[in-house]
């Protein structure tokens, strides 16, 4: 006997395979906000020399996007179980396009006039704070679709749509700032995140969970301290992860003499694999029912933290070596969200999804924002050696320290 067509909140029966379109709108609106607040970083030395902005300018204008999202995910979370993934997406998306376009219109060298680093961080943050809409609602609408053994699957797929967005922003954004300008590089990602508005308006049904706004009595994420733990981890993961994606250039070429072009490969191999790890990570924990998705994370810490101490150790020794740690560090460090936001909304449960997800969001968009703050600092008064240790090792062992273990 074949098997119900699944019915959506609109009432509307969709075909079998619904569930996939709605996993590649998720993958475009990540995707979509991930070109920005990765990509726009990429071309930071022509936006500098654009804008005449100073370094600490500069650093303001970059940290604008990850901040505003930081502040927002819980929000973000606790409105789409509240009130439904279609109506979040569409108000913070279409939110990010205005501001986006508002960018691309006003905010942009012309002449004589060079805008304040103050009104464009501004701008950015409020893009930011409307984008985080994704990462909560956008899980939480792929989690309702999919059946419990493919949540792995589906999670770890639309969380690679990160590294898949932030490799498009570096291929588009530099090359469209050199070519035409910064009002290129706004109005691309402008039109980015409305072709994910349209795709969202157009296609996407809510999954057949209760209504939004109905009375659940499942205890809120935010009470659960095995959820904060979780949620924790993520965080402390994030150091080594932006060590590697922020300083990993500088770190290769100053203390190895690893020329630029070999050192674009390496990093461009880390998010490749990176992505292949999320996704390989969460089928095979689907084909163990789900089991095992603490271990992994708590196995990826203590290696992560084995490689940062070998770089610590390396100091002035082979190119080589360095060059290798540093890609099993990248990987595995960009390798563990897949099945980590597959586990907290799984702990949460469909219907509080959307607040778990923006729980760890939040948390990562923190260490996101922090690790390029702390590194210099730590480098002024120090070395490699102990940045290594500090902001690598450390924070990789207290995250296998605190992820909760599996239960027999």
């Amino acid at each position: 006997m074949a098997a119900p067509l699944p019915v959506g909140r609109s009432g509307k029966t969709h075909s079998p395979h619904y569930k996939w379109g709605i996993l590649g709108i998720g993958i475009i609106a990540q995707a979509a906000f991930s070109a920005a607040f990765q990509g726009i970083p990429m071309a930071s030395a022509v936006l500098q020399s654009d804008y005449h902005y100073s370094t600490g300018q500069l650093g303001l204008v970059l940290a604008a996007l990850t901040c505003g999202a930081a502040v927002t995910e819980i929000v973000w979370g606790l409105l789409t179980d509240r009130f439904g993934e279609r109506a979040v997406l569409v108000t913070g998306l279409a939110g990010t396009t205005v501001s986006l376009a508002a960018a691309t219109a006003f905010l942009v060298p012309t002449g004589g006039y060079t805008p304040p680093s103050w009104l464009l961080s501004a701008v950015l943050l409020l893009a930011g704070a409307l984008g985080g809409c994704v990462n909560s609602a956008s899980g939480r609408a792929v989690l309702g679709w999919f059946p419990p053994g493919n949540h792995g699957f589906a999670i770890s797929l639309r969380v690679a749509a990160v590294p898949l967005g932030g490799a498009i922003g570096a291929l588009a954004l530099p090359a469209l700032a050199l070519s035409v300008g910064f009002r290129g590089v706004f109005g691309f990602l402008t039109a980015f995140a409305l072709a994910a508005t349209v795709a969202i308006v157009c296609w996407l049904d809510e999954p057949p969970l209760p209504p939004a706004g109905h009375r659940n009595t499942t205890v809120s994420p935010l009470r659960r301290w095995k959820i904060w733990r979780i949620s924790l981890s993520a965080f402390l993961l994030d150091f080594p992860q932006f060590t590697v994606l922020s300083f990993a250039a500088i770190y290769l070429h100053r203390e190895h003499g690893i020329g630029l072009t070999a050192i674009s490969g390496l990093l461009f191999a880390v998010q490749a694999l990176g992505a292949v790890s999320r996704v390989w990570s969460g089928r095979w924990t689907d084909s163990r029912g789900g089991r095992h998705r603490r271990s992994i994370v708590i196995v990826y810490s203590w290696v992560i933290a084995a490689c940062f101490v070998g770089l610590a150790l390396c100091g002035s020794g082979p190119a080589w070596i360095a060059a290798a740690l540093i890609v099993v560090a990248g990987l595995l460090s960009c390798g563990w969200h897949g099945v980590h936001y597959a586990e907290i909304a799984i702990m949460a449960g469909k219907e509080r999804s959307g607040t778990a997800l923006g729980l760890e969001n939040t948390m990562v968009f923190a260490g996101a924002f922090l690790t390029p703050l702390v590194i210099p600092g730590i480098l002024a008064a120090t070395s490699w050696s102990v940045v290594m240790l500090l902001v690598g090792a450390v924070p990789a062992v207290l995250s296998a320290v605190v992820m909760p273990r599996e239960g027999r």
